[in-house]
């Protein structure tokens, strides 16, 4: 499976991006999918993911309620709406596919792929 996001720019605060995320592959369906992001100076963190069937969606606590995952399988297709951009949301985020769990994902651990990320710049 090969990732590639996009949809990043330059936006103010509280504007809001959506990012794609395009996986090539005839098995993109059985991966649980994932965001997460990394900030100048910091480590990645998670930010989302989603069940292999677009259920139980789970979010880190600083993007509940803006940010919301989603994916279209028919599509091969993961989103993230993000909302309410905050100077701190600015990261490249990077989209990423597990076999696992999203309990597995949200730790990190367990990631069979990783997408090239796209630069989200919020100005305050």
């Amino acid at each position: 499976v090969q990732l590639q996001a996009f949809g990043g720019g330059l936006v103010q605060a509280g504007g809001f991006l959506r990012l794609s995320c395009a996986a090539s592959g005839r098995t993109f369906s059985s991966y649980t999918m994932g965001w997460f992001r990394q900030a100048p100076g910091k480590e990645r963190e998670f930010v989302a993911a989603i069940s292999w069937s677009g259920g139980t969606p789970y979010y880190a606590d600083s993007v509940k309620g803006r940010f919301t995952i989603s994916r279209d399988n028919a599509k091969n297709t993961v989103y993230l709406q993000v909302n309410r951009l905050k100077p701190e949301d600015t990261a490249v985020y990077y989209c990423a596919a597990s076999s696992l769990s999203i309990a597995t994902m949200r730790d990190g651990d367990g990631i069979d792929y990783w997408g090239k990320g796209t630069q989200v710049t919020v100005s305050s």
